[in-house]
């Protein structure tokens, strides 16, 4: 049984430093490991990071995977039950040469280090570890790898809507719009995720945080303030998926 540390990085909105894609899209990591525990830590873990993950149980579902996601990192467990993990590195090497890999492992001797290194990883974590320092990894090898960059810019851009991190002002086709602190940060975080469904859970963890005491209506509450602000007498932006959650998109015209 190998002991994960629960700790899972809970950075406030706009306390920290995000990581996107090229294109402004979400970075995308696949996670491969037999053991489901760990592998839901890693992925709840990498989603608070605003990050899509894909997580697999095996090498060959992992190398299908890797050609359907096209992830911009692998973590990537030595022993899986069907195919070495290094036989897998060596299929997402000629699928996807550039493609940064994180080894995750029980096997800690120097020689297993060198082996997966020399075999064309990226970086090496023992078990038991921390996710805050998976995620510190990975961080660091998006960045160094190209596949990922520093959002610098303050501005946040949904079609024609606006929000300005640092300043708080939000406006849509040139109009100013005035929310409440709550409304601001709910409005932030749908316009991080852009065309991605958020669940009322993760709404909440995310704008309310996690010792929040009260139920998940207070989503829809605060979603309807911002229909009425956002979308009143417009084509509408923010959607409802019902029994999935909430996203924002461009409107649509016509």
């Amino acid at each position: 049984m190998v002991f994960v540390m629960p700790a899972i990085p809970t950075p406030a909105p706009g306390g920290r430093t995000e990581l996107l894609r090229p294109d402004g899209s979400p970075v995308r990591v696949l996670v491969v490991d037999d053991e489901t525990a760990l592998a839901d830590l890693l992925s709840m873990a990498l989603k608070y990071e605003g990050w899509e993950v894909r997580t697999e149980s095996d090498g060959a579902a992992a190398m299908r995977a890797a050609r359907d996601f096209k992830p911009d990192a692998v973590v990537l467990d030595i022993m899986l039950p069907d195919v070495d993990g290094l036989e897998v590195l060596s299929q997402l090497r000629r699928d996807l040469s550039d493609v940064p890999v994180l080894f995750l492992t029980a096997k800690d001797a120097v020689e297993d280090r060198i082996a997966g290194l020399t075999a064309g990883g990226d970086d090496y974590v023992t078990k038991p570890f921390s996710l805050e320092e998976v995620v510190a990894r990975l961080r660091g090898l998006l960045r160094r790898s190209g596949a990922a960059a520093v959002r610098t810019e303050s501005l946040l851009v949904v079609g024609d809507l606006t929000l300005d991190e640092d300043s708080h002002e939000v406006s849509r086709d040139g109009k100013s719009i005035h929310l409440t602190a709550t409304e601001f940060e709910l409005l932030r975080y749908l316009m991080r995720n852009p065309r991605r469904v958020l669940s009322k859970a993760q709404i909440l963890d995310r704008v309310w945080s996690y010792d929040f005491g009260g139920q998940a209506n207070v989503v829809e509450l605060y979603i309807s303030y911002l229909r009425r602000k956002i979308d009143a007498g417009r084509a509408p932006m923010i959607h409802t998926r019902r029994g999935a959650g909430y996203l924002i998109k461009p409107a649509e015209v016509g």
